[in-house]
């Protein structure tokens, strides 16, 4: 807990104090700890990473990610494709490494993580397209990877490209398939069977995403790109008590980030590390400065992103623990150089992180394209089921720059079947009237029946981001037919513009005689 306070105020990712207390407990330090299972490193390894990616992909928003999906897929596999050939000619030409060797650098260092970006950037709020295309890589671009290294570390040579090309598309649609069949079955009875209780539900979210995996790798398909995939839909699906869920995976990510680290903190020996320092610091040049950009630049040239855009997202490739885990592979599988591999990858990770980590958000600020902290959020939605009264209670939060601030009730214009019952304001609940105007800090109880349900958090998240206006100007365009909230009546047209025209008049008696006119 220390250590994410700590990480938060430097703005150093966390991974790195989690890594420096595994190495104080471990060989040469306080308590001279001798582990040296690198198959069990890997295994537990395994495990957190599977929770790491869903926990990831239940905080993926659908809207945020779909603009970015082309983009993030040409990453994942041709941008991969383009790291893994040209850091591993610099490893080979430049530190002397045989082609093997740097093949499976190549391949290890070529995996991205999202966490680590967006750890050093929460003071600095991107536009969506970007955090979208960034996210996205990060999860899909480990399935190619870990088939990639798997596959120079099993094999004593490297096979031909179509096949190894041809395995990898395989898989990955393999595990593509059973993780949106998981996700969408266990959405699906999720939203319809309720649990006696709360407490079930992030659990059985989590076992959810978890049995992706297991499917996936079961029928020999991608079981890291299931989860993710699993674990996306489930975020989006609306579920119940998502709040309380949302939280519980957020726990468990830490925690398994937190294990993962000390215990490869642990495994590296400090010693041995001098030895490593050079050509790590060599090969991730080669990496950070020529790698990911061609990646970046190749990747991306079908689609048209301003050239700061792909300048930034060159500078946050951040690389975090998929790829010290990727290098334990080597080592299990007894390849030759395997120690060195795995100590110029926790070196590499170390030093660039300790570089790129502090200084991108200075990036984002120099190339202008840090989003306005002003723009607004998105509110805090929690649903509880209703069974026996086939209804749901909506209890929902108004955040700082929601533009809910300043709405009345009536104005929400939620559908039939749905009204505010409750609002919490200053620690004191009342019932409002039509005329009641919400507040930043507001939290409130929204009743609606079954039909109506998503039609009433549709209109609650339109009016947050788009105003009272929202389904008028604001969402499309309109300027009247059928809004978010169903047909518009005539009643409806009458309400809005009687709002408007008092809007007017008040202008009229502040305002000057341009204001009037």
């Amino acid at each position: 807990m220390v250590a994410v306070r700590v990480s938060s105020r430097s703005g150093l990712p966390s991974l790195l104090l989690y890594l420096g207390i595994g190495i104080a407990m471990g060989q040469d330090g306080i308590f001279d700890i001798k582990f040296n299972n690198a198959e069990l490193t890997q295994v537990i390894g395994y495990a957190a990473l599977v929770v790491i990616l869903a926990e990831g992909g239940l905080g993926t928003k659908w809207k945020e990610i779909r603009p970015a999906l082309p983009a993030a897929v040409m990453l994942s596999l041709v941008g991969v494709a383009v790291s893994v050939g040209v850091t591993a000619a610099g490893a080979h030409y430049l530190v002397g490494l045989d082609w093997r060797q740097a093949l499976i650098i190549g391949a290890v260092v070529s995996s991205t993580d999202a966490a680590a970006v967006f750890s050093v950037l929460r003071k600095v709020p991107l536009p969506a397209r970007i955090t979208g295309v960034l996210e996205a890589e990060s999860g899909f671009n480990d399935a190619p990877v870990v088939i990639l290294v798997v596959a120079f570390s099993t094999t004593g040579s490297v096979e031909s490209w179509y096949v190894l090309i041809g395995e990898i598309a395989l898989e990955l649609a393999i595990g593509a398939a059973m993780g949106i069949a998981v996700g969408w079955l266990g959405s699906y009875g999720l939203r319809r069977v309720a649990l006696p209780a709360s407490g079930l539900y992030p659990i059985a979210v989590m076992a959810i995403a978890v049995s992706a995996y297991a499917a996936g790798a079961l029928v020999h398909g991608s079981g890291f790109l299931a989860v993710y995939l699993a674990a996306m839909i489930l975020g989006n699906a609306k579920l119940p008590h998502w709040p309380a869920t949302r939280g519980f995976a957020d726990g468990l990510g830490w925690l398994a980030q937190i294990g993962m680290f000390v215990l490869l903190g642990l495994l590296v020996t400090p010693h041995d590390l001098l030895d490593d320092f050079w050509p790590a610091v060599v090969v991730g040049l080669v990496l950070t400065v020529v790698a990911r950009p061609l990646e970046v630049f190749i990747s991306l040239a079908p689609f048209r992103l301003p050239w700061q855009e792909k300048a930034l997202m060159s500078w946050a490739g951040l690389r975090g623990a998929v790829p010290i885990i990727l290098a334990t592979i080597p080592m299990v599988a007894g390849v030759e150089g395997s120690t060195r591999v795995f100590n110029i990858v926790f070196v590499l990770v170390i030093v660039y992180t300790l570089i790129q980590g502090p200084t991108l958000p200075w990036v984002a600020k120099a190339l202008k394209i840090a989003e306005d902290p002003a723009e607004a959020a998105d509110l805090g939605i929690e649903s509880a089921p209703l069974e026996r009264l086939r209804g749901h209670l909506l209890s929902v939060a108004i955040p700082g720059r929601s533009k809910m601030h300043g709405v009345e009730v009536g104005e929400l214009r939620l559908p039939a079947g749905a009204a505010v019952t409750l609002v919490v304001r200053d620690g004191k609940s009342f019932v409002p009237a039509p005329s009641t105007v919400l507040r930043r800090g507001d939290e409130l109880l929204v009743v609606a029946t079954d039909p109506v349900r998503d039609a009433a958090e549709e209109r609650l998240r339109a009016v947050g981001e788009n105003g009272k206006l929202a389904g008028w100007l604001a969402s499309g365009g309109r300027s009247g037919g059928e809004g978010p909230a169903g047909p518009r009546t005539g009643h409806d047209v009458v309400h809005d513009v009687t709002h408007a025209l008092k809007a007017v008049k008040r202008l009229g008696k502040t305002g000057g005689p341009k204001t009037r006119h």
